[in-house]
């Protein structure tokens, strides 16, 4: 019990970051998917491992929900979809009894989704370098004269 305890835990902490920051799914969804992986995983690991991959495919549906498509070129909801692929693997480790690994696993992602929000750390983010580097959705550049082709 205390394995799914802790999923709960864990799951509700990073779904409140996303309905904080408004993601499509928020916490009650986030604690649900990993209470849920992790009261199958605890109960199958041991006599059924492939319940694993189940649970994990199941919840590519869930994921895929999430994504959205606005105009041509705008997807939203990426980072919503993996958070929920993410919260699925705390709850299969906290499941599976490696309660140290699912609180690091946490707290990693935890640090990753707020990147952008610790004073120290903004410098990691991306999107701060993205004018210095060649947008890989532009056109391609016109060849040199003397350059063989690709």
């Amino acid at each position: 019990m205390s394995r799914v305890l802790l999923a709960f835990a864990l799951s509700f902490v990073i779904g409140f970051e996303r309905e904080v920051r408004g993601s499509p799914a928020g916490d009650r969804t986030y604690a649900m998917v990993g209470t849920g992986a992790a009261a199958i995983v605890a109960v199958t690991y041991r006599i059924s491992p492939q319940a694993v991959g189940g649970v994990v495919t199941g919840i590519g549906f869930i994921g895929a929900g999430l994504v959205f498509r606005e105009g041509t070129r705008n997807i939203r909801g990426v980072t919503s979809a993996a958070t929920m692929l993410a919260v699925t693997g705390i709850g299969v480790v906290s499941g599976t009894g490696h309660w140290v690994m699912a609180i690091l696993v946490a707290g990693l992602i935890m640090i990753d989704l707020e990147l952008r929000n610790i004073p120290l750390l903004k410098r990691l983010d991306a999107r701060r370098y993205g004018h210095h580097a060649r947008n890989d959705m532009a056109p391609p550049l016109p060849r040199m004269p003397d350059e063989p082709p690709a």
